[in-house]
């Protein structure tokens, strides 16, 4: 990480009136949680367009179900790590309004962030595509059925976005209304190659917001020269970093 980079970040938090993050699973993998895109990513151990697409859910819900419930399992243990912390102290102090997670793992609620839009989805509950009614996994629990089943009869589905699935319209306006409204936007721990999520970044700087990239690599915002400033560092290192400096410590 460049120290004028750095500090030029902390300036630009510091004088923020209305700072919102975007973060990927880039920000879990410290928590233990596999990312989806990496060399060791889910999607290099299962065939994205078996397991992703909302077409697959409806041709095969059981092999659909199998594949979720070993990404309940690898889910169930996982802990907020300090990074996830210190964003909900940031937060907690005012430096951060927001959080906008494509991340399904309930985190950053874990850690204590108070405003967090779930771009993608939870693994927290399941739904049905016939009558939209909603299920907590306790009450229709995945591990005692092949399939859940709706009290109407028909498949249940895990909560979260699959391709070709639409967003809930609630989150993808409110989101987009944070974005237009920021000051000063961060990208965290995603490779910001998903859309309509990676558009987030492109809306906030179109409306005069400054870019701040926080990753192992340059996501994609950055490598098409859009963000102001790029720190080079793991999640839990950076973020601990900025939050003891907003300190002051």
């Amino acid at each position: 990480m460049v120290i004028e980079d750095f500090k030029e970040a902390i300036r630009l938090i510091k004088q923020s009136n209305f700072t919102v993050a975007l973060t990927g699973a880039g920000v879990s993998v410290e928590s233990g949680l596999p990312d989806f895109r990496s060399s060791d990513g889910i999607w290099n151990k299962y065939d994205i367009t078996k397991y992703a697409y909302l077409a697959n859910f409806y041709e095969d819900p059981k092999r659909i179900w199998d594949f979720v419930r070993e990404l309940y399992s690898s889910y169930s243990d996982a802990k907020p790590n300090s990074g996830h912390v210190a964003l909900a102290e940031i937060e907690k102090m005012g430096y951060l309004k927001c959080v906008v997670t494509q991340n399904i793992d309930n985190l950053h609620q874990k850690a204590g962030s108070k405003c967090v839009l779930e771009f993608h989805g939870n693994t927290t509950h399941l739904k049905c595509l016939k009558c939209g009614k909603k299920y907590t996994k306790e009450e229709k629990n995945p591990f005692k059925f092949d399939v859940p089943k709706c009290d109407c009869g028909n498949p249940l589905k895990p909560d979260f976005i699959f391709f070709g699935e639409g967003i809930d319209e609630d989150v993808l306006n409110k989101s987009f209304e944070l974005a237009r409204k920021s000051e000063l936007f961060l990208i965290i721990g995603t490779s910001a190659e998903v859309q309509p999520a990676s558009m987030l970044p492109i809306v906030a700087k179109e409306s005069g917001a400054k870019l701040i990239d926080i990753n192992l690599k340059p996501s994609l915002i950055t490598l098409n020269g859009h963000s102001d400033i790029f720190l080079k560092g793991k999640f839990t290192e950076v973020m601990n970093r900025i939050l003891m400096e907003l300190k002051g410590e």
